[in-house]
């Protein structure tokens, strides 16, 4: 596999598409609400973009046929928004979103509640986000990749919580997904040396149950094969000699 190795004014370019995109989650944020529809938090998206006069990631990429994936409780990833799609008290919603600024990639994700959620699936998100973190302190100079996957899985296996297989975080540059692939599991000390320059979206996809899943007709919209409910917390993250720096803060 060949890993891209960014240049600092490579770096910096990705860290201000990440600036944007933290503007556009900011937004999408304040609208999620009981009663709003998934399409709401797309329209917003798409409007924070063109005021910011950024490019969405997402949208036709593979085909996909929208700026945001709103996922919403037993879905995992990749759920299109809808009309149909109420968010109702107690839901979860995860955000997964993805601008290019000057041709650079930023991609982050973020899992919201919807109203007052029950204690155990505040405790999900909680650790899933906390997983993330770990993950990251993991993204240094010389460490091993599986050193990020081992650091999330441990943590949430702990839990009880299912690790999900299917799906995986990557590195990321001029293109939204390069080498290597970042599962959220593996052995400590195994996988690619960690080089400074590499830039990584770390993304833990947590589910309360079973760590399977299964896609629907709609060809994107992953859901957990037992019903449980997901999460999924996501930052693009540079390795640098100073140790790792969170582009979408």
């Amino acid at each position: 596999m060949a890993i891209l190795i960014k240049s600092e004014a490579e770096i910096e370019k990705m860290r201000i598409s990440g600036i944007a995109l933290r503007k556009v989650h900011d937004a999408v944020k304040s609208a999620v609400r009981v009663g709003a529809t998934t399409m709401d938090l797309e329209r917003v998206a798409a409007a924070k973009m063109d005021e910011l006069g950024v490019q969405p990631a997402f949208l036709g990429y593979h085909g996909y046929p929208a700026v945001l994936c709103t996922s919403v409780n037993a879905e995992v990833i990749h759920g299109i928004p809808s009309e149909r799609r109420l968010l109702k008290e107690g839901d979860v919603v995860s955000v997964d979103c993805g601008v290019i600024v000057e041709g650079y990639y930023s991609d982050a994700a973020v899992t919201h509640p919807v109203g007052k959620i029950s204690p155990e699936v505040e405790k999900l998100l909680r650790v899933t986000e906390a997983s993330l973190y770990a993950g990251i302190r993991k993204a240094v100079v010389g460490g091993r990749l599986f050193d990020i996957s081992h650091a999330v899985q441990s943590m949430c296996e702990a839990e009880g919580y299912g690790v999900v297989r299917d799906f995986v975080g990557h590195g990321i540059g001029k293109n939204m997904h390069e080498d290597p692939q970042l599962p959220n599991y593996g052995a400590e000390g195994k996988g690619p040396r960690l080089k400074a320059g590499m830039v990584l979206a770390i993304e833990p996809m947590i589910n309360m149950g079973s760590p399977e899943v299964k896609v629907l007709e709609d060809g994107w919209t992953a859901l957990t094969a037992d019903g449980s409910v997901s999460a999924h917390f996501e930052h693009t993250v540079a390795i640098t000699k100073n140790g790792p720096l969170i582009l979408t803060l």
